[in-house]
């Protein structure tokens, strides 16, 4: 079979009309997939056209078969590394929604926060951020170590008191859904 023009280069047309069905038959059998039998062909065919210069013509329906061999067996190894993913796995971090709400509830505890006394505050950030003892609380600021634990009771009720309202919000809306 001449496959060669008068400059004596490879015909493409002619080496695809006589080979581009054999070359498909062998992807679709190897394959078992019509769509990735085509995708093997023509990724075939511009591989043999990129090394055409290399090509012997009494051997190239072996080289193409090869080619589309190779390209198949890189898409198994391809396809092989990707799993599907399991619809059964949740995601444990929170959504958008979720975010949100807890960037505003934050907000609202912040400006309770702000909201009470400056003694009130101090003793119960003492408490909870720096955990120091009542003693201690009651020696910084100067008064009893029962009115320590007053303060930061009636500021820990105040703070819980300003989430409340945006927890049951979010409860409310769970509900409507």
């Amino acid at each position: 079979m001449p496959a060669t023009g008068d400059s004596g280069r490879v015909d493409f047309l002619t080496l695809y009309r006589a080979h581009a069905r054999d070359v498909h038959r062998f992807a679709l059998f190897l394959s078992g997939d019509a769509a990735l039998a085509v995708d093997l062909v023509s990724e075939t065919f511009v591989r043999m056209w990129h090394a055409r210069a290399r090509v012997d013509l009494r051997t190239v329906k072996g080289y193409l078969f090869a080619i589309a061999r190779n390209l198949y067996l890189q898409e198994r190894r391809r396809t092989r590394r990707a799993a599907p993913l399991d619809e059964a796995i949740v995601d444990p971090s929170p959504g958008p929604v979720e975010r949100a709400d807890a960037r505003a509830e934050l907000r609202a505890v912040m400006a309770a926060l702000q909201e009470l006394p400056e003694i009130d505050r101090a003793a119960v950030l003492m408490r909870a951020e720096a955990e120091m003892p009542y003693s201690e609380i009651a020696a910084a600021l100067g008064i009893s170590e029962s009115a320590a634990k007053v303060k930061v009771h009636r500021a820990r009720l105040k703070l819980a008191a300003a989430r409340r309202p945006l927890a049951s919000a979010g409860y409310k809306e769970e509900l409507k859904r």
